[in-house]
């Protein structure tokens, strides 16, 4: 993990233990790139790391390359490869996520929903999935479509039980955005990154520092309203 960055102020939470009332330092866990050695994805998820770092989070950076996922398969459940386990447990131990795909064929790419598909053996904890997590969502097309990519991640988002930072960066034109390198050429896209970043930390903080904010019963309640009206 990343420690805060000298010079910044610490960005922290408050948990009570007893009658104490203790700082926190949020961690936001960055997911992404792709299976390229370089990866436009990975680059821009870096910089929006490097904007919650900036804003006094404890980062993380979960590179689908390294990973090097096996296929899930829901058969596995019961003993998920190492590389899953980090990733599951990574995941649920964060404050906040940030969640970064390339664009292939008008979507996210396979590496990443793989990954996401893994997240489902978070079903039986308590709370369960990504419930209360704060994502923000970045894409990197080579056109000027990455919303639709972004689309994809909120439904999963969604889905998991999170809550998607409104403000998202799909990143057009990447190839021209990013050199061989991978470092960022565009200062605007730059500081659209990297304010992504800060923001996940900001709405995190503001999660972890109100527990009437996880209401986990009552969407357990509100569920079974539903059930029972349909």
């Amino acid at each position: 993990m990343t420690p805060a960055r000298h010079g910044f102020a610490t960005r922290s939470s408050w948990s009570a233990t007893s009658s104490e009332r203790v700082p926190k330092t949020l961690t936001i866990v960055g997911l992404g790139g792709s299976l390229a050695s370089n990866s436009k994805s990975r680059a821009a998820l870096q910089t929006a790391l490097e904007g919650a770092a900036r804003a006094g989070a404890a980062t993380r950076l979960l590179d689908i390359r390294r990973l090097d996922l096996p296929m899930y398969n829901p058969d596995d459940d019961d003993e998920p490869s190492e590389a899953a386990a980090s990733l599951i447990e990574s995941c649920y131990a964060a404050d906040g996520l940030l969640w970064s795909s390339p664009m292939y064929q008008g979507t996210i790419s396979g590496a990443l929903k793989n990954a996401l598909d893994w997240l489902h053996l978070l079903g039986d904890r308590d709370p369960p999935f990504l419930h209360d997590k704060v994502i923000g969502l970045i894409s990197a097309a080579g056109g000027t479509q990455g919303l639709q990519a972004i689309n994809t991640m909120e439904f999963a988002v969604r889905a998991l039980r999170g809550w998607a930072v409104p403000y998202v960066v799909p990143v057009a034109a990447a190839a021209r955005v990013f050199d061989h390198a991978g470092q960022i050429r565009d200062q605007a896209v730059e500081l659209q990154l990297k304010t992504l970043g800060e923001e996940v930390v900001r709405v995190a903080g503001r999660f972890a520092a109100d527990a009437s904010l996880h209401r986990q019963a009552e969407c357990a309640d509100a569920v079974e309203r539903v059930a029972t009206a349909a």
